[in-house]
């Protein structure tokens, strides 16, 4: 054998045996998020470069990831919450964003999902608040959502939060699927058909700033809808897991004035079938100061994400801990 074809071998041997041993020693993570226009999929980004520590990676103490050691987390694009929470529950992903009212419902079975619970459920922790967007043609107004029936309204993907919670809002107002021109599209598609004219309004649940609005608002223009206070109330009795916040004035361009609408936790959502250990080096993960830099200057949302509110609202969700995180709360003194 001549030296070329000796050196050729080598390569390929090494590289044959660098793959064995990574297959060996990494731990694959998926965490479904949502559509790439939206809040979930740059969110699950931060968190999976945070949580992660591939084989061979540079010691958090000496400057490399602080992450699970061996760990390789993966952000998919999905539906979001309702496919998150599915495919959770199958195995199919091991974790996901997910809304809070979607989550309870899924789990225990309840409204949309009678009959279908889905046990496996846990969570990992709250992340941030999801404020509903009304967006309307620039210069466009309504009332309530009374009046959008007969409208072309954009309703969210099918598999999303937003959906589900949308249709029993509506309901409650006398809008149906029956009496509005409906349109399933996830976020980025909403605005593109808002610009061309080919919706008269679109909701979508996220954290703001949305890209694909910063851009509608930047180019075509829009306006949002700004709820009564009564009709948030009247929400919250219907959907109690979406309370009262607002978009400040001035957060999408020519949208000079604070938004008042409903919003909902998004949350951090596992498998019960994930080992304790696994979860807790996870949750340690994404409560470290690495991963605090990393939300700081990742979306805006990130900011909010924080060991503080952490537990905001899970205690009486319905839908409990995954064991590897509570564990880690409770040495933290976060849970008695």
């Amino acid at each position: 054998m001549n030296l070329r074809k000796f050196l050729v071998a080598l390569a390929i041997s090494v590289s044959m045996f660098g793959t064995q041993v990574l297959a060996q020693d990494a731990t694959f993570f998926r965490i479904g998020t949502g559509g790439a226009g939206g809040t979930y999929f740059p969110i699950g980004g931060t968190i999976a470069n945070a949580i992660s520590a591939p084989p061979g990676a540079r010691p958090c103490d000496k400057g490399g990831q602080c992450g699970v050691p061996g760990l390789i987390a993966i952000a998919q694009s999905t539906t979001a919450s309702v496919f998150n929470n599915a495919a959770v529950q199958n195995g199919e992903l091991e974790a996901g964003l997910a809304a809070a009212d979607v989550t309870r419902s899924m789990y225990l079975g309840e409204g949309k999902f009678e009959g279908k619970p889905h046990p496996d459920l846990r969570i990992i922790a709250n992340l941030f608040p999801e404020d509903l967007h009304l967006v309307l043609p620039k210069g466009a107004s309504i009332n309530d959502l009374g009046d959008l029936a007969n409208k072309r309204v954009g309703i969210a993907q099918a598999g999303s939060g937003t959906q589900v919670a949308v249709l029993q809002m509506l309901e409650a107002w006398g809008v149906t699927r029956d009496n509005m021109d409906e349109a399933e599209l996830n976020n980025s598609q909403s605005a593109e058909r808002l610009a061309d004219g080919q919706l008269d309004a679109y909701f979508y649940a996220a954290g703001w700033p949305v890209a694909a609005m910063v851009q509608l608002a930047s180019t075509k223009g829009m306006d949002l809808h700004s709820f009564t206070e009564a009709d948030v109330k009247k929400i919250n009795d219907i959907i109690p897991a979406y309370i009262p916040s607002q978009i400040p004035a001035g957060v999408y361009e020519g949208v000079d004035y604070d938004v008042r609408t409903p919003a909902v936790s998004a949350l951090l959502v596992v498998s019960s079938n994930l080992e304790e250990e696994l979860v807790y080096g996870i949750t340690a993960a994404l409560w470290n100061s690495n991963t605090r830099k990393l939300l700081d200057n990742g979306h805006p949302k990130g900011r909010l994400i924080t060991a503080e509110t952490a537990l905001d609202g899970i205690l009486t969700l319905g839908v409990p801990l995954h064991a590897g995180a509570e564990k880690f709360y409770r040495e933290q003194g976060m849970i008695q």
